[in-house]
């Protein structure tokens, strides 16, 4: 079982700025979004350090394949808390390395939505992010059905939407607004 992700907003980080920012935050899950293969374990040292989990965008480490392969080497040789990735075989391995494994999907039209399902049954991830995040009927229905709790993201532009996202019954929100994130 996957740790629990008890905070509203899991600040999406772009740049080594907005690390530094955050680490002097009280939020103890942050997502990195850009990273290159060489420096992402001194970045997820760091922030264990100051006591915070790193999730990565697997599919995003600039120099590294998104295959079984990576993550194999992120869980062994990086140690980050979880990853996000629109890959199955990426997060199979996780899950099988203890990491939380989050599946990106990109729900753009009824048969990505249809499809979304199928890969769900293969992967068995501890999250789902749903992107555009902007849609809470469907992270209602997305919920219900799949019965997989749901991080929203993308699209995500203010506190109004933030809400109607939790509301719909997102457990969480993604998001690189830093305007967002003094939201708790």
């Amino acid at each position: 079982m996957a740790p629990l992700i008890t905070q509203s907003i899991i600040p999406a980080i772009r740049n080594m700025r907005e690390f530094e920012h955050l680490l002097r935050t009280d939020y103890e899950y942050l997502v990195l979004l850009n990273v290159h293969v060489a420096g992402v374990r001194a970045v997820v040292q760091r922030a264990a350090q100051d006591g915070k989990k790193m999730i990565l965008h697997a599919d995003l480490i600039e120099g590294l394949k998104s295959d079984e392969y990576a993550a194999e080497f992120i869980a062994q040789e990086v140690r980050p808390a979880g990853i996000i990735s629109t890959r199955h075989n990426m997060l199979l391995t996780a899950k099988k390395k203890g990491l939380i494994a989050i599946q990106r999907l990109f729900l753009l039209d009824t048969m990505a939505l249809d499809n979304s399902y199928v890969h769900l049954e293969k992967t068995k991830p501890d999250y789902v992010e749903v992107l555009p995040g902007v849609i809470p009927h469907i992270i209602r229905e997305f919920y219900e059905k799949a019965k997989v709790p749901v991080i929203a993201g993308g699209l995500i532009r203010s506190q109004d939407e933030v809400q109607q996202a939790l509301q719909a019954g997102a457990v969480a929100v993604t998001t690189s607004r830093k305007e967002l994130w003094t939201a708790r």
